[in-house]
């Protein structure tokens, strides 16, 4: 199916290019989302009307991303779990519970936005986790994580 991208996808295109995806990825996925369009005559000559305009949303929301990014950058996030006596927890630490205690602070993140490298934290002490706010802007943060005896 041709679609044209009204935002930018990773791994597929930018603003306004017109790519040819699967079926399914297109209409259970990018359309919903609004995303995409449908490539026809009709949309395409809309989408070049509301051109400038997308490009202009799409250049104020990444710098509003950037922003926060700045001040999310270098933060520390302090988690408290039950560990046994080897440093090992009870459990994890997954990215819902580390967007909560960002959300807490005061940044608006999604747990979909958390990325662990190496899945969810099973041990104390200090992980580096990114923070995806946006396509082009990944910040890095330090989740440290303390050990409660039971």
């Amino acid at each position: 199916m041709q679609i044209i991208l009204l935002d930018k996808v990773v791994n597929l295109g930018n603003l306004g290019e017109i790519v040819k995806v699967k079926d399914g990825y297109a209409r259970n996925f990018l359309i919903p989302s609004g995303r995409a369009r449908r490539a026809t005559a009709v949309a395409i000559k809309e989408f070049e009307v509301k051109r400038a305009e997308l490009e202009k949303a799409a250049a104020a929301k990444l710098a509003e991303m950037q922003a926060q990014g700045e001040k999310l950058g270098g933060t520390t996030v302090k988690l408290t779990q039950k560990a046994g006596v080897d440093g090992r927890l009870f459990g994890s630490v997954t990215n819902h519970d580390i967007a909560q205690e960002v959300t807490k602070q005061g940044f608006a993140v999604a747990k979909a936005q958390i990325r662990l490298p190496n899945g969810p934290l099973k041990t104390v002490g200090d992980h580096a986790v990114s923070v995806a706010l946006h396509t082009d802007v990944v910040v890095d943060i330090t989740v440290t994580v303390y050990g409660e005896t039971a």
